[in-house]
């Protein structure tokens, strides 16, 4: 038997956004104690309503902060993967807080619906042009790691959307100064909160996802098992497992059944080309001289992994989707 871990010199820590994270708390916190400030004193729900939604956003941002400086924690013998996972919780309940803050929301837009009240919508439309800015800038910040990072999309994800209600609420500001229809602010909050509720699902549905061990997105287990079963000398592959370490991070374990054993050399090029090719950052491979569970066939190197105790059709390539084992190799 053989075992292989990934260590091939890069480095996996996530991008360093402390920075960004500082200014874009520093300034959605601020605009938070103006816009609901000015909210209240427009009688603006549209405003309020923004304003809670950017708290939301500066309560996102310090987790997100919090999620990332976790990540950074080394290992220790009883969090042996460090605290990398924490990332993937915070992002999840990030997404349930903003989901709470739109029920909140809608709730509020229903009753003013009902009653409308006397609105300012000149303050409602200067400050929520302010609003407009600090977002795009806060949005910005992060737009460089958004593609590799689930709490950076997260954050960035956040911004833009705000931006977008934020303009909004400056077309709702300037309809009731022209129109003086007063129905037309909680008729804005409550789209604030839908177009929210939509941008939010995602990160909600992915957090769920790698929360319950599920293979990152970015990746297609089929493909995978294609390459591993494709490999010269192996007769089939069983236990694959791919599953993510944290937000950043993907780790994959797999037993290789080869008749003819595998060397250092293959190992590191197996590893390195799950890395490189697949976005696969901790390999385990163990390699077996023959299949003794009788989970593959042993006639054609092609087969792929089977499920316990259940034939695959010759040609077929079925893939494991159990969780990942929290018990050693055998």
């Amino acid at each position: 038997m053989a075992h292989k871990h990934n260590h091939d010199g890069h480095d996996h820590a996530p991008a360093d956004f402390s920075r960004a994270f500082a200014i874009g708390t520093a300034l959605n916190l601020a605009f938070v104690l103006v816009e609901g400030g000015y909210g209240f004193i427009a009688n603006s729900l549209a405003l309020v309503a923004d304003a809670g939604h950017n708290l939301s956003d500066v309560i996102t941002l310090l987790l997100a902060w919090g999620g990332m400086i976790m990540a950074k924690r080394g290992a220790t013998a009883r969090h042996t993967f460090g605290f990398k996972k924490g990332t993937i919780l915070i992002s999840l309940g990030s997404a349930l807080f903003l989901y709470a803050v739109i029920g909140i929301i809608l709730w509020e837009a229903v009753a003013r619906l009902r009653a409308p009240a006397e609105v300012n919508g000149m303050a409602v439309t200067v400050v929520a042009a302010i609003g407009v800015v600090i977002n795009t800038v806060t949005a910005l910040l992060f737009v460089s790691g958004r593609k590799n990072d689930l709490n950076i999309k997260g954050a960035f994800l956040h911004m833009a959307a705000d931006a977008a209600v934020s303009a909004g609420v400056v077309a709702a500001g300037f309809a009731i100064m022209v129109t003086g229809w007063n129905w037309l602010d909680p008729l804005i909050s409550m789209a604030i909160a839908i177009i929210v509720l939509i941008a939010g699902w995602g990160m909600l549905k992915e957090s769920l996802h790698l929360t319950m061990a599920g293979v990152p997105a970015h990746i297609e287990a089929e493909a995978v098992l294609d390459y591993l079963t494709g490999l010269l000398g192996v007769q089939c592959v069983h236990d694959l497992h791919i599953w993510a370490a944290s937000t950043t991070e993907t780790v994959l374990t797999a037993h290789l059944v080869m008749p003819g054993g595998g060397d250092d050399d293959f190992l590191h090029h197996t590893a390195e080309h799950l890395h490189h090719d697949f976005n696969i950052h901790h390999t385990t491979l163990q390699i077996e001289l023959e299949d003794g569970k009788g989970l593959c066939h042993t006639n054609n190197k092609s087969q792929g992994c089977c499920w316990p105790g259940k034939a695959a059709a010759p040609g077929a390539a079925q893939f494991q989707q159990s969780q990942p084992s929290t018990g050693g190799d055998r």
